[in-house]
């Protein structure tokens, strides 16, 4: 007859049946404990080996802390073999990789290197819509017919003479900040998510804030405040702009992909471009916060034109330079800004 297999749990149940000297017990295992100890604190710089040999001390503390449980005499020495069990396991499942290394990869390769992957998307939608914002500029700046048409001829003087300057002070800066800031988030979420649907929602998000920025401009143009103009619009309005038109860039990217995804099913390619997507919407959500404190501090702040200009010119620069740098170090080495091991990741035919 052959002997059954040792496993962890015959080994605990046969010692749940026989009583246990604990002291006994623990001086003869103290040496597999503190090992296991030496593999934990070294877990990212074991070798091949030591790795199996974590896993293996790991099961076999557990099946000891089984053991001195049922004999229910040290709870000192339950609670330390408890606390040695839950640490080898966080080893050996990988649940004590540290936050901060999450958020530093996605900081300096999964957010810079989608983005440096959309960039023509980005520069095209960039052109799209500035292109169109100078020529409804231009047609409202030269026209009193459209002038007239947009608004009655009191509220284009109240909005040229009071209302644009005074959108920007009208609320304490922090809580204008949060508005704004929102704001924002929003409208780069829908013009990303609409990519979904073949990027035709996404175009219209884009020619909407085209046609307002635009109308806007040839406004205070037409009554000689474009230069007041500028220099409220500049401060904020590069970043600003630059993430909106990133994430409708990536919008829109998704959507071409749902047209041709290539040489993937196209299952698998909308599940590896909406995972790498995410990146775009969650770093938007910083950029945005800063042009949001930008537009709210900097923009109505008495410092010269000049001054508030420049602070703009700097963020947008240091924006750029950042995706640029990182994106390109990301894309030379090969990396990707989809999510490693996602659960909708599958085998596929071909």
């Amino acid at each position: 007859m052959p002997l059954p297999k040792l496993t962890p749990s015959l080994i605990s149940d046969f010692l749940y049946a026989v009583p246990v000297d604990v002291a006994a017990y623990a001086a003869a295992h103290e040496a597999e404990w503190q090992r296991l100890d030496a593999l934990v604190k070294r877990r990212r710089r074991l070798s091949g080996e030591e790795i199996d040999e974590l896993v293996s001390l790991y099961q076999q503390t557990t099946t000891h802390l089984s053991a001195v449980q049922s004999a229910g005499t040290d709870p000192i020495l339950v609670a330390a073999l408890s606390s040695r069990v839950a640490r080898a396991r966080a080893a050996v499942t990988g649940a004590t990789t540290p936050g901060w290394s999450v958020i530093s990869r996605f900081a300096l390769v999964s957010f810079p290197a989608m983005a440096y992957r959309a960039r023509w998307w980005w520069l095209g939608t960039a052109a799209g819509s500035l292109g169109l914002a100078v020529i409804i500029g231009w047609w409202v700046s030269r026209s009193t017919t459209v002038q007239a048409a947009i608004l009655p001829p009191a509220q284009v003087a109240n909005l040229v003479n009071h209302q644009f300057r005074g959108y920007y002070s009208q609320y304490a800066a922090s809580s204008f900040a949060a508005e704004v800031w929102t704001h924002n988030v929003w409208i780069a979420a829908e013009s990303l998510i609409f990519g979904i649907l073949l990027g035709l929602p996404t175009l219209w998000v884009l020619f909407s804030n085209a046609a307002n920025v635009g109308a806007s401009a040839g406004l205070l143009i037409a009554h000689g405040r474009g230069v007041e103009f500028f220099a409220l619009i500049l401060p904020h309005g590069m970043l600003e702009l630059s993430a909106v038109f990133l994430a409708a860039a990536t919008g829109l990217r998704l959507g071409w992909t749902v047209i041709d995804p290539g040489p993937r099913p196209r299952g698998r390619a909308l599940a590896e471009e909406g995972r790498a997507s995410i990146t775009i919407a969650l770093g938007l959500i910083v950029v945005l916060l800063l042009s949001g404190l930008i537009e709210a501090f900097v923009t109505p702040s008495p410092l010269p034109t000049w001054a508030r200009i420049l602070i703009g010119v700097v963020a947008e620069a240091a924006f750029l330079s950042y995706v640029i740098v990182f994106g390109r170090r990301a894309a030379a080495a090969g990396l990707t800004p989809d999510m490693g091991q996602a659960p909708d990741v599958v085998p596929v035919a071909g």
